[in-house]
């Protein structure tokens, strides 16, 4: 019982100094931090100022649909970006090298990298908050608000394993354009930044296979009581297959 309480103590000292390293690292990438927390602040804001005030299609203010989708579009740059960005230096560096001769468990290195991005993918949903509040006022009551945080910052896990993965196998230099050619394509096939309907058909056809797609149809149901049992269960696959693929690409890491 000793040597399993040890164990543990010894985890989550681990686990405390990678979420603190993870932290600094984010800052230090003032870059990075602009185009994954201000960008999605500062589209929102544009788009937010032109359409805030009508309403959408599902029967709520513009303003409100757009805390959905660009929250989806501020917690997937963060999540998706940063945890990758992080661990794809680290193997640049050669600290996956000390990690993995130290039998590092998997499980801390994994949890720490999507721990220490949470704040920020946080930061960014309360600085988009704060902008439609000035906007157009309170378009969202604060319990619907609560909920569509929530299923925002769990629903991003998928995306932080994805990041992972990517990371686990390539440079710091090549990660920045592997995870942005994931990202972006996916942000726009899913409609986040435009309406689906105002894209093209193949687009709208995409769509449904993308888990930024159900990612933001989930945080719309919040606000307009729509079923999403389907896309909850399409970010349980993506969940389990991230986790898959972090693990493959961390124990077959090439340092």
């Amino acid at each position: 019982m000793s040597t399993v309480t040890g164990r543990e103590a010894l985890n989550l000292r681990v686990l405390r100094v990678e979420v603190a390293e993870g932290l600094r690292a984010i800052v230090r990438e003032p870059v990075a931090l602009f185009f994954s927390v201000l960008m999605p602040v500062a589209m929102f804001a544009m788009f937010a100022s032109l359409f805030g005030a009508g309403t959408a299609p599902e029967g709520i203010p513009w303003a409100a649909r757009m805390l959905a989708t660009y929250g989806t579009f501020g917690v997937v740059s963060v999540m998706l970006i940063s945890p990758g960005m992080a661990v794809a230096d680290d193997r640049t560096r050669g600290w996956l090298r000390v990690k993995k001769v130290s039998a590092a468990p998997i499980g801390t290195t994994i949890a720490a990298k999507v721990i220490a991005a949470l704040p920020y993918a946080l930061a960014s949903l309360l600085a988009i908050s704060a902008v439609s509040v000035a906007l157009a006022g309170p378009v969202v009551e604060p319990g619907a608000w609560l909920r569509l945080v929530g299923v925002l910052l769990v629903g991003s896990l998928p995306f932080a394993l994805l990041g992972l993965a990517i990371g686990f196998v390539t440079s710091s230099n090549a990660a920045a354009a592997v995870l942005n050619a994931v990202f972006f394509p996916m942000v726009i096939a899913s409609g986040l930044w435009f309406p689906l309907d105002m894209l093209p058909g193949f687009v709208q056809a995409v769509a449904p296979f993308l888990p930024t797609y159900h990612l933001s149809r989930l945080a719309l149901a919040q606000l307009t009581g729509a079923p999403a049992l389907g896309h909850l269960l399409a970010l349980l696959i993506m969940t389990a297959v991230g986790g898959g693929l972090a693990a493959w690409a961390y124990r077959n890491l090439r340092v």
